[in-house]
């Protein structure tokens, strides 16, 4: 089929024509269909249904160093619930803040005070002429939209199956002070489920970036 832009009036008007019955053909079905991407299925929910019994009103709410769990917490988060994650993220417990929200909540909250406050001490990335972020694709659109709202310029880096092309990301941070930041998912990557390697890895902490508020925006959600 040749491009739209390399059709007749006329050509375009039967096309239209014909998508139109196909549109009622399908309306006719009266299907119901959730395209919602990631959405657990019932089964796996029901797999948690156990965790709705486990408080009651005579359930011990206070945490190991003493925070009454149904109040306002403290900055880094539940004591408990940072021994699950380091043990889950395979780093030391005093590594791990947990917030009250989900990473992308986190994660927009992040770029958004870097876009007005600037990351320690350096020039708010809205006073800058131009603020770049590295995606590797294919992506989590999410991620991007969040670049996208804020106007920053998004770069694609090709998504191997080891991870981002490192020998890219490695010469575009090196030269360019405008790159700020990168996005990646590095377990069981959203769309593609490939994890990164372990020399990836240890090239994203070898880093040596142009800019000294460049930041690597780890989403192991």
């Amino acid at each position: 089929m040749k491009p739209y832009t390399q059709l007749s009036k006329e050509e375009l008007k039967a096309l239209k024509s014909d998508l139109e019955k196909q549109f009622k053909e399908v309306k006719k079905k009266g299907l119901k269909l959730d395209m919602s991407r990631g959405k657990p299925s019932k089964a796996q929910l029901d797999l948690s249904n156990g965790m709705m019994d486990v408080l009651t009103s005579d359930s011990d709410l206070v945490s190991s160093d003493g925070v009454d769990c149904r109040n306002y917490g403290v900055m880094e988060g539940i004591s408990e619930a940072r021994k699950l994650l380091a043990d889950m993220s395979e780093v030391p417990e005093r590594n791990i803040l947990i917030y009250g929200n989900s990473s992308l909540s986190v994660m927009f909250d992040t770029v958004s005070r870097a876009m007005t406050h600037g990351i320690m001490g350096n020039t708010p990335w809205c006073k800058l002429d131009k603020v770049k972020f590295l995606c590797p694709v294919p992506g989590y659109d999410r991620h991007f939209a969040i670049t996208e709202y804020f106007g920053i310029e998004m770069i694609n880096v090709p998504l191997l199956p080891t991870g981002p092309d490192m020998d890219m990301v490695e010469k575009l941070v090196s030269q360019d002070a405008s790159i700020k930041g990168i996005w990646c998912v590095p377990k069981y990557s959203n769309p593609t489920g490939i994890s990164y390697s372990d020399e990836t890895v240890r090239r994203f902490a070898r880093l040596k970036p142009a800019a000294k508020d460049f930041r690597i925006f780890w989403d192991n959600a």
